[in-house]
């Protein structure tokens, strides 16, 4: 019970640290006469992504303990956060040091779960409870920043973030011990890095499957996180991030049935479930430009809970029980990898991409621009989901 208290914390702090700013970055960036390269600010995340497997691959799986490797890089990661506002009216200035700090932060996301991984039993069970933490964080930090102090276009989330961020790295130092699993003289190639033999130990077509469609997915995902914030006060909604919170508020829902959910559904129609919600929200989002109906925004907001628990965390555990203990950490380093990483960026630079040529010079899109943007990515996601349906016959179920 002790361990679960020190990773639920950990989950509630690690993403107060990415919800904090990650939400209002958009809007703060308009506010700054950034409009059009706001999909940079997102595309430093995925870069830091692809680079994470390395770090982790030759530094913290052989050389140290996982709960001080997270400390080290949480402080680096607060402490470029909390410097980068200061350079707003330098745009390449401000963009490098996002990309610093998520080259610190990403690393994190994947030694949190190997902390969580290693010092519980049963991961179906105990982890979505601990892991919803992580959503409760995010939704914290975005009422704080958004509906308390209104600050959705202010330097404020970076300091706020960057401040939780610092405390967080001490925090980690008190977590459970979490030793290497390899010795240091162990031999590790670029394959194991990226989870090349990893994806051979666990090679199948459904595998992947899982795996393309995973990578595909993210790419019409990218537009969600980047421009509907935007879309929302675009569409006159008072304190976005806030509203955007809704999503993680009904995600805590989902994260906390996923159990079940495994037992009754199997993982191919939780996947499937979770990529119909994002073909969903985009056709609501495309339908609520064009008609004014903001129910449908804030419907299209509230579907992130089945979007996100019933794909990227069912995925997680997915591969987790996929593996065996000697590939486990490579396996979630390539989901990472192709999710987080090469398919958020191409994604982020598509959505960029569209979004600007949508804007042709305005400051904001207008009405039938925002239609077109969100329909392209609801056909995109649609034929992804029509491939992994025909192609995903793995039926694991979680045990009754």
């Amino acid at each position: 019970m002790k361990k679960r208290i020190y990773l639920s914390l950990l989950m509630f702090l690690q993403f107060f640290v990415w919800g904090g700013w990650y939400v209002t970055v958009g809007n703060f960036m308009v506010a700054k006469g950034m409009e059009t390269i706001t999909h940079w600010a997102y595309s430093v995340s995925p870069l830091a992504a692809i680079i994470s497997p390395f770090f982790l691959g030759f530094i913290a799986d052989r050389y140290f303990n996982a709960e001080k490797v997270l400390g080290i890089l949480h402080i680096l990661s607060g402490f470029f956060l909390l410097l980068a506002p200061f350079f707003s009216s330098k745009p390449m200035i401000f963009i490098l040091l996002l990309a610093v700090h998520m080259v610190c932060y990403m690393p994190t996301l994947g030694l949190s779960n190997s902390v969580a991984f290693r010092n519980i039993d049963d991961q179906e069970k105990e982890f979505p409870l601990i892991r919803v933490f992580g959503t409760l964080g995010w939704i914290v930090a975005n009422i704080l920043v958004s509906a308390i102090l209104h600050a959705d276009t202010t330097a404020i989330p970076f300091y706020i973030a960057g401040t939780v961020g610092v405390f967080l790295g001490f925090y980690c130092f008190i977590l459970p011990k979490t030793p290497p699993l390899l010795s240091k003289d162990t031999l590790i190639s670029f394959k194991d890095i990226i989870g090349l033999n990893a994806l051979n130990k666990l090679k199948s077509k459904s595998f992947f499957v899982f795996s393309l469609s995973s990578f595909l997915i993210c790419i019409p995902l990218a537009a969600y996180y980047n421009f509907a914030p935007i879309f929302v006060s675009g569409m006159g909604i008072a304190s976005p991030a806030f509203k955007m919170s809704f999503g993680q508020m009904s995600e805590v829902i989902f994260m906390l049935i996923l159990p079940l959910l495994f037992v009754r559904y199997g993982v191919k129609y939780i996947l499937l479930g979770g990529m119909l919600a994002w073909a969903v929200r985009y056709a609501l989002f495309a339908v609520s430009a064009s008609t004014g109906v903001i129910s449908l925004v804030f419907l299209g907001i509230i579907l992130h809970g089945i979007c996100y628990d019933l794909f990227f965390v069912a995925g997680q555990i997915y591969v987790d029980k996929k593996s065996t203990a000697d590939i486990r950490s490579q396996a979630q380093g390539f989901l990472v990898l192709i999710t987080y990483g090469l398919g958020m960026f191409i994604g982020a630079q598509v959505a960029g991409y569209i979004y600007n040529l949508l804007l042709k010079g305005q400051t904001v899109l207008s009405v039938q621009s925002w239609q077109q943007f969100w329909l392209v990515f609801a056909v995109m996601t649609t034929v992804v989901i029509v491939y992994f349906f025909l192609g995903f016959k793995d039926k694991l179920h979680s045990k009754e």
